[in-house]
């Protein structure tokens, strides 16, 4: 790792600058992290200088902060709420019982932790400092901070998991985005070969492997929850099983699991849900109540389902995870004999009493309940336009921002398909567009699929 040194001088100021345009939303001007077509360089985001300035202030290698980041939050702010699990900001420092990494990072940064919680460029800034404190802890001197497999173990306990299994989940997570690489908030990590050194932890358990399956439901990793976090039972002899609870972590998958395990959490889930790929763990058996409803009776006779994400962020809400559940809910609906409707299957905010209000207004019920009922088909189709390339939009209707392009001629999965804008192309007019990703919708009339306009056994969104 190449790392700028800095004056004590110009370190202050590139703080200062930092953390006033994370409060004034003006844009700081700095080294170019990016430049268009014509060679002119662009200046850094205000995000972009904070990874920076933490970067070199703590000597933690950039993009495995950036990586870090964006495994808990997608390097959001989350309108400055704490995730449930207690953790505050973009790169989640947490204030709860057994995570202390906010009082930790207030401690070495000297930093007050309202500046910690709520300002992105000091909450970047306190990661960094922790990461390092953990680093030095660890006995790794210069050479080793260079090579970002030696911060394996920092990065593991920085999710401060108590259990082996799901602190390997944790790092393995942020090391799998750093193989495959990401973009997000203006920030562009590229994939590279990784081989992280993870100590003991390359002993421990990985969850979905062999030993490690649910006895319940087959494609379930078993990380049991503390027993502190849910009441033993004989269920559906004790209690009859009628409702399904669909929920929203407000965090990130690994940090739910590791939650659910922390005795002082007093909630659980029985089941959680990975966004990237619909990985699925279990943390408490089906025979017994999980705490997650917020009402007891509710608790006693449902399974509480958790997915991965934030309620004001629909990027999380994948296809995978999306059908991976749905998968899951249809089964446990055979199981207890629950009717496949809205009635029975509900979500966290509809439960009386509830303070919640997940999943919140992004999640799309119609799809999910089409899959619980077996409509899981997915489309193909061929890209025709008169053009290079076909815009690609954020939701179904030309007036959505434009998200990505899709070559002519390339082949694309159909999700689901919805009603939106009129629009004219080579295959006439219609309102029909086609999810072909998260988010991501071309109009129908530029995609050769076969039928003329929806396509059988395919959901609608």
């Amino acid at each position: 790792m190449s790392v700028r040194t800095f004056h004590r001088g110009r370190l202050l100021l590139a703080l200062t600058t930092a953390l006033t345009t994370a409060l004034t939303g003006v844009v700081a001007v700095a080294s170019p992290a990016f430049a268009d077509p014509g060679g002119t360089p662009a200046p850094a985001t205000p995000l972009a200088v904070a990874f920076d300035t933490a970067a070199a202030r703590y000597d933690v290698p950039r993009d495995l902060l950036v990586a870090l980041g964006y495994a808990e939050s997608r390097l959001d702010m989350h309108a400055r709420t704490p995730s449930a699990a207690g953790g505050h900001g973009l790169m989640h420092l947490a204030s709860a019982p057994g995570v202390r990494t906010l009082d930790e990072a207030a401690a070495l940064t000297r930093l007050s932790p309202a500046a910690l919680r709520t300002e992105p460029a000091a909450n970047v800034l306190g990661a960094a400092a922790v990461l390092r404190s953990y680093a030095d802890q660890a006995g790794l001197d210069a050479a080793t901070r260079d090579d970002v497999n030696g911060w394996y173990g920092a990065v593991a306990r920085y999710g401060g998991a108590s259990e082996a299994s799901v602190a390997r989940l944790y790092a393995d997570t942020v090391y799998d985005l750093l193989r495959t690489g990401f973009t997000g908030r203006g920030e562009a990590v590229a994939g590279r070969p990784v081989a992280p050194r993870r100590g003991g932890l390359e002993r421990a358990a990985v969850l979905g492997g062999i030993g490690t399956l649910s006895t319940d439901y087959g494609p379930a990793a078993w990380a049991p929850a503390s027993t502190s976090n849910y009441t033993v039972a004989s269920r559906p002899g004790s209690h009859p099983v009628t409702r399904i609870v669909i929920h929203m972590t407000q965090g990130s998958y690994a940090g739910a699991v590791s939650w659910f395990q922390n005795p002082a959490a007093q909630a659980s889930a029985h089941y959680t849900f990975r966004s990237s790929d619909g990985a699925v763990t279990q943390s408490v058996r089906e025979k017994d109540i999980a705490w997650h409803a917020g009402n007891w009776t509710y608790n006693t006779e449902s399974i509480g389902i958790e997915h991965e994400g934030f309620v004001d962020n629909p990027a999380w809400f994948t296809d995978s995870m999306y059908r991976a559940s749905a998968a899951l809910t249809r089964s446990l609906a055979t199981k207890y004999g629950i009717p496949r409707d809205r009635a029975h299957i509900i979500a966290h905010r509809e439960v009386p009493g509830a303070t919640h209000t997940d999943p919140g207004p992004n999640w799309n019920w119609t799809y999910y309940m089409q899959l619980v009922n077996g409509i899981t088909g997915i489309g193909s189709g061929v890209v025709t336009t008169e053009a290079s390339s076909l815009n690609v939009r954020s939701g179904p209707g030309a007036s959505y921002p434009v998200v990505g392009s899709v070559a002519d001629g390339a082949t694309v999965a159909v999700y689901c398909q919805a009603v939106g804008s009129t629009v004219t192309g080579p295959y006439g007019t219609t309102s029909v567009w086609n999810r072909i990703g998260t988010n991501r919708y071309v109009s129908d009339a530029f995609v050769v699929t076969g039928y003329d306009g929806y396509i059988p056994n395919v959901p609608r969104c």
